[in-house]
């Protein structure tokens, strides 16, 4: 599968709950969360799971690139072919870029605290896309209770101070998830040892590329009959995600109860390449309500 493993809520527990069931039947399924592979990613992960930054207070995500590519509509399309075509404006295809892009950081987040977040609430808006009916940007504060929470910005705007990446804070220092644990005061407690190159100097990259580690770790899961299943854990931080993009759309505060319970389903009642009857009005906050 490749995250996000969903684009709604009725999709997500649908995953969950098959994800249930290649369990049962000793399948194996890994989801394209490749940082979850990385060595340098997992390495921090145990020495936080170790203590390293002590007691988790506070956590941010952020995931701020420039635009992304659309497609114009062409004589002859049908409404059908015209979305799939240009699909990654369209949220009942993607998810909004806050699933697309940003669930891999929703995802570290989710990891390292060690469970999803029990509300959000949140902004977003529209200034530069010209088709589909996605935002532009995020701006979610997730609650994860205990006075724990965790900020999470997504942006897609030429021009802007564009960056990627993860951070979390604890009570003995913070980490930036990937290769690097702080002292309170900003310097160096640990970091990840990179393969040298033949000067003796850093690669500053993993030996085994992530996407290719993730595949080796399927493989090796099917061979040695141990079977990895991470299609529910995916499914967890698709709905994290969702439930931040919900806050943002509808500008109300949304619980994890409310995603478990939400009937929201995206898209088409029946899936053909004619004509699709549907609206697509781009999300004002204060005129819709949780689904």
């Amino acid at each position: 599968m490749e995250k996000p493993v969903s684009v709604d809520p009725v999709g997500s527990r649908q995953i969950i709950a098959t994800s249930k069931k290649a369990e049962n039947m000793g399948l194996s399924v890994v989801t394209g969360t490749q940082r979850r592979h990385q060595r340098d990613y997992l390495e921090t992960y145990r020495q936080v799971a170790s203590g390293a930054i002590g007691e988790i207070t506070s956590a941010k995500a952020w995931w701020l690139q420039s635009h992304v590519w659309f497609r114009t509509r062409e004589e002859g399309w049908t409404d059908m072919e015209y979305m799939l075509r240009n699909w990654n404006n369209f949220c009942w295809l993607c998810g909004d870029h806050i699933l697309d892009t940003h669930v891999h950081n929703i995802d570290i987040i989710n990891w390292f605290v060690g469970k999803q977040p029990e509300s959000a609430i949140g902004f977003g808006g529209r200034v530069r896309r010209l088709t589909g009916d996605q935002y532009d940007f995020f701006s979610i504060d997730f609650e994860f209770g205990n006075g724990v929470f965790s900020h999470s910005m997504s942006r897609q705007i030429d021009g802007c101070a564009n960056t990627l990446g993860e951070l979390v804070m604890g009570t003995d220092g913070y980490t930036n998830c990937k290769n690097t644990i702080f002292n309170p005061d900003g310097t160096v407690k640990w970091q990840y040892d990179y393969p040298k190159n033949r000067d003796g100097k850093s690669t500053g990259m993993v030996e085994v590329s992530p996407y290719v580690q993730e595949h080796i770790d399927l493989v090796t899961a099917i061979r040695t009959k141990k079977p990895v299943v991470e299609a529910e854990r995916t499914a967890i931080s698709t709905l994290t995600a969702i439930m931040g993009r919900t806050a943002a759309y509808t500008g109300q505060k949304v619980t994890w109860e409310d995603m478990l319970n939400s009937t929201e389903r995206l898209g088409p009642e029946k899936y053909d390449m004619g004509d699709v009857t549907m609206d697509f009005p781009v999300p004002l906050p204060g005129t819709q309500h949780k689904a």
